[in-house]
C-alpha cells in the first residue's frame, strides 16, 4: 500500500491509495436516527441523525440502571436492600397505569435484585420508581442524578426528568449517547448486563417474558431495550455477538413495533456479514511526526498505544485516509508517550473511528541558538 504525507498547520494526513473496486449496493434502513458501532475497533458502520435530541422513553432505563448498578458496585445499596411500593409508584407505574409494570403491590417492600430484574427484564415503570424512590427520595431527584451521571458518562445532550422515559419534554437522549451507554453498561456492568438477555422473569407468581422481542429471536442480540415516543415512533437498543465480533446499534424514528423487529434484524445482520478488519497500523509503528519548537530535535515520531484496525466495506471503492491533528508546534520538553493529538480515520468522506496518538520518545530543551531559530521559523511561518 503505498502512503502519501501532506503537512498543513496542525495536521498531518497520511493518504492511502489504491485501486478501486465494484461497490456494493447501497444499504439504508428505514429509521430516522440511528447509530451502529462496531465494539473492538470502534469503528462506526452506519450513521444518521446520531446526534439528533430525542425523547428516549424506555431507553431511559438503561441509565436509570446504570446509576442502580454503579450504586450496587460502590456499596451504597445490596441486592437484598428493600423498598417499601409508595402510591406514586403504584399509580404511576404499576397495575392502575397500564403501562410496562411488574405488578408491585402498594405498600409492599420489595428486594432491589427483584427491582432490578423487574425494570431490566420487563421494563416496568414500577419497578424504576420504586428505586429511584428509594435511593434518592424522590423520582425527580433521582432524574437528577441520572442526568448528572450522564455527564459524567460523557452525555452533553441526555437530560431526564423521571426514572423511566414516561413523556415530558425534558426527557432527550441521541442516539450516540444511547450506544456510548450501551457499551458502558457491557464494558463497566459485566455481572448486570447479562440480565438483559434474560428471557424471563417471574416474580409474586407472576410470570411475564422479555419485553425486548430480539432476545426470543435467538439471533445472537443479548440486550438491551425497545421503547416508544408519541411523534417520533419507535426505537430500540441492541447489542449483537456473532462470530467473535459485537456490534452494539441505537436507532429510533421507526413506524410499528414490526417494523422495528424487522430493521433491526436486517441491520445487525448487515453489521455482521458486509464488513471485514483491515489493520493500518501495527503495534508501535510511527503514524507520523509532530514538529517540536525549541527542542533538542525539530519533530518527534508518534504512534498509537497498539494496533489500529478498522471494519471497511467488503466490497470497498473508497480511498481510506489518515489525518493525525494536533496543536502545532509542540513545545519543548516533550515527555516520551505523551498524549498529543488524535489521528481520525476516514474512508472516502466518512469517518470511521478516532484514536490517541503518544510521542515515542522524549525530546528534551534545545541550545539557546535551535531555540532562536525556532521562534525565527514560526514568525516566519505565520507571517507568510
Amino acid at each position: 500500500m503505498r502512503i502519501k504525507w501532506l503537512a498543513v498547520v496542525g495536521l498531518l494526513a497520511v493518504i492511502f491509495s489504491g485501486e478501486a473496486v465494484a461497490q456494493a449496493p447501497a444499504f439504508d434502513t428505514k429509521a430516522k436516527q440511528i447509530y451502529l458501532v462496531d465494539a473492538e475497533t470502534g469503528t462506526v458502520l452506519f450513521s444518521r441523525g446520531e446526534n439528533e435530541p430525542v425523547p428516549p422513553a424506555s431507553l431511559a432505563k438503561l441509565l436509570a440502571m446504570e446509576v442502580v448498578f454503579e450504586a450496587l458496585d460502590k456499596g451504597e445499596l445490596t441486592p437484598d436492600t428493600s423498598f417499601e411500593v409508595s402510591e406514586h409508584a403504584w399509580r404511576t407505574g404499576g397495575a392502575p397505569s397500564g403501562t410496562a409494570t411488574m405488578f408491585a403491590a402498594i405498600k409492599s417492600r420489595i428486594r432491589v435484585a427483584d427491582l432490578i430484574q423487574g425494570a431490566v427484564v420487563q421494563l416496568a415503570n414500577d419497578a424504576c420508581i420504586i428505586l429511584a424512590e428509594g435511593m434518592a427520595g424522590s423520582e425527580a431527584a433521582f432524574a437528577e442524578r441520572m442526568t448528572a451521571r450522564a455527564r459524567e458518562l460523557g452525555m452533553q445532550v441526555a437530560s431526564f426528568r423521571n426514572a423511566t422515559g414516561l413523556p415530558d419534554p425534558g426527557n432527550r437522549i441521541t442516539m450516540r449517547e444511547v450506544v456510548a451507554l450501551e457499551r458502558h453498561l457491557f464494558e463497566a456492568h459485566r455481572d448486570y448486563y447479562r440480565l438483559y438477555s434474560q428471557p424471563e422473569f417471574e416474580w409474586n407468581k407472576i410470570l411475564q417474558r422479555n419485553k425486548n422481542p430480539l432476545i426470543a429471536a435467538n439471533v445472537g442480540v443479548d440486550g438491551l431495550a425497545t421503547g416508544f415516543a408519541e411523534g417520533f415512533g419507535f426505537s430500540v437498543a441492541a447489542s449483537m455477538q456473532r462470530g467473535g465480533r459485537r456490534v452494539f446499534l441505537a436507532m429510533s424514528g421507526l413506524e410499528s413495533d414490526k417494523e422495528r423487529t424487522e430493521e433491526s434484524r436486517r441491520v445487525l445482520d448487515w453489521a455482521m456479514t458486509a464488513f471485514e478488519k483491515r489493520r493500518i497500523f501495527a503495534d508501535g509503528e510511527t503514524i507520523g511526526e509532530a514538529s517540536v519548537y525549541g527542542g533538542a530535535a525539530a519533530r518527534v515520531a508518534l504512534a498509537a498505544d497498539g494496533p489500529v484496525d478498522v471494519l471497511l466495506p467488503v466490497n470497498n471503492p473508497e480511498r481510506l485516509t489518515a489525518r493525525i491533528v494536533y496543536k502545532w508546534p509542540l513545545t519543548a520538553p516533550v515527555a516520551a508517550g505523551q498524549q498529543v493529538g488524535i489521528v481520525k480515520l476516514w474512508n472516502g468522506e466518512k469517518l470511521l473511528r478516532e484514536v490517541p496518538v503518544r510521542t515515542i520518545k522524549a525530546v528534551e530543551k534545545g541550545t539557546l541558538t535551535s531555540r532562536a531559530l525556532d521562534a525565527l521559523q514560526e514568525l516566519l511561518f505565520f507571517w507568510l
